[in-house]
């Protein structure tokens, strides 16, 4: 299965994608995690240290190749199979885990992401069922990776959101425009209320936009410091946001 996590920056979409992920490959599987935003921090949620990440590389543009098509036209595809782009261009987080990078933006003024979002594109629609794998992808912030499509090729977004208007809205318009592009599964997982009346207010804005809830997950201390510290959430423990989320992935039966 391929997952795509997006939403509204500081929602928490990458911390959940973290836990997520951490908790897949605790259930045995061998889980590919894609980093696709340009101010990348999957890894730290992961567990990888500062060093670790800015020794990491981006997938680079030659695992694409341009291919004519018919009326001379040409479109862009994996130059190799998927499970080799993992292997040479991924970093081993843990013997089930390997991140990969789409784009680091190192300079002022280099231009857009297009290319970084290309390679992720066209990665996901590359894997297939035969790979074994679940593939967990954090998606940047806000709307755009949906306006390019990197995210066609996935089986489920899910659109954290928290519970204020700017966070849910974001939310519709993702769902609006990933029904466009014919994601099969489009789920909403409610992130950092506080109070009933705050998860309430998620569960009614879910309901007038037909978005189902698959996740409630409180806000929890124990986040806040594994933040502070640059470091990935405790798995063990009685932490309230673990605890939803490992609930949260009995019911997506991934």
């Amino acid at each position: 299965m391929k997952i795509a996590i997006a939403g509204k920056g500081g929602s928490g979409k990458t911390t959940i994608a973290g836990i997520l992920t951490r908790l897949l490959a605790e259930r045995g599987q061998e889980v590919w995690a894609i980093d696709a935003d340009s101010n990348p921090n999957f890894g730290v949620t992961l567990g990888l240290t500062a060093d670790t990440m800015k020794a990491a590389k981006p997938m680079p543009p030659s695992i694409l190749k341009e291919v004519a098509m018919e009326g001379g036209k040409t479109a862009m595809q994996l130059a190799m199979p998927a499970r080799r782009v993992a292997e040479e261009f991924g970093t081993r987080v843990s013997d089930r885990v390997t991140l990969l990078g789409m784009h680091t933006i190192e300079h002022a003024g280099a231009g857009c992401a297009c290319g970084g979002h290309a390679r992720v594109r066209n990665l996901l629609s590359g894997i297939f069922k035969e790979e074994g794998v679940t593939t967990v992808v954090d998606m940047e912030a806000g709307l755009e990776h949906l306006s390019r499509g990197t995210d066609r090729h996935v089986d489920m977004l899910l659109l954290v959101t928290e519970p204020y208007f700017k966070a849910l809205e974001t939310a519709r318009r993702a769902a609006e425009l990933a029904r466009e592009l014919g994601i099969p599964r489009i789920v909403a997982v409610a992130n950092k209320f506080r109070s009933d009346d705050d998860l309430a207010a998620i569960r009614n804005f879910a309901q007038k936009h037909d978005l189902e809830i698959v996740g409630e997950i409180p806000y929890d201390e124990e986040i806040q410091r594994a933040d502070l510290a640059a470091e990935p959430p405790r798995l063990d423990g009685d932490h309230a946001a673990v605890a939803a989320v490992r609930k949260m992935v009995e019911r997506l039966q991934v």
